[in-house]
């Protein structure tokens, strides 16, 4: 059964986790850092993505990702949904170079011409978009040789698909949203039909035993001749 995405309704949710305590901290309080993974130091940075003079992280969340390339001189832009995130991560990272802008990623993808040597998303868009919408338009916006990076957890066994998550428990205002998991095999099948051309899919190992380990997914699309 299709997932039934209300923009509005998922807005305020990703508002409201703006406004947190841990984004503030992340937003005010910290310097700029790029890692796939849950784990603080575990596991590849930014090397992942090559060497791109332009890249666009959908689903920006607190920026401090995009603010570390930036520093390194990267012509870096954000997409994320929520109004109040994009205000705050403007105000604190927008000197350093970045640009970030509220929109819906599809809606954005489809209507923006810039394209871009590297796309990402770190726990971010690519895990709670539809990808049979969401890949083709990315393929659509990579320059020749362009890479597409992104991480999340993995999915959990047994299931594939779309699957609904509430925020902040089972309790309070029912506020959801929906997350897509699936197998390293099936999103490779998923990036290949999308008009990728090399796809690694693979879950790194967390940094202790029998803990939740981490989803990395990397996909080119063709050069020219």
């Amino acid at each position: 059964m299709p997932a039934h995405h209300n923009i509005d309704h998922e807005r305020e949710l990703w508002d409201t986790y703006a406004q947190s305590r841990s984004v503030t901290e992340k937003v005010l309080d910290s310097e700029p850092v790029f890692g796939w993974t849950q784990y603080a130091g575990h596991g590849p940075g930014p090397e992942l993505l090559g060497s791109p003079g332009t890249a666009l992280e959908i689903g920006c969340g607190a920026g401090r990702a995009l603010a570390h390339l930036a520093q390194r001189g990267v012509k870096t832009t954000g997409v994320d949904l929520s109004p109040v995130m994009v205000e705050r991560i403007t105000e604190r990272w927008g000197p350093g170079g970045s640009r970030f802008v509220c929109a819906e990623v599809t809606e954005h993808l489809r209507n923006d011409t810039e394209t871009y040597d590297a796309v990402y998303s770190i726990f971010g868009a690519a895990w709670f978009t539809d990808p049979e919408e969401l890949l083709p338009l990315i393929a659509r916006r990579l320059n020749p040789g362009g890479v597409l990076v992104f991480s999340h957890p993995p999915a959990i066994p047994g299931t594939s698909g779309a699957q609904g998550m509430y925020k902040g428990g089972f309790a309070g205002k029912a506020m959801y949203t929906y997350r897509y998991s699936y197998t390293p095999a099936a999103w490779k099948a998923l990036l290949l039909t999308a008009g990728f051309a090399e796809v690694d899919a693979q879950v790194l190992d967390a940094p202790a035993p029998g803990h939740i380990g981490t989803l990395i997914v990397r996909a080119a699309v063709a050069r020219l001749p």
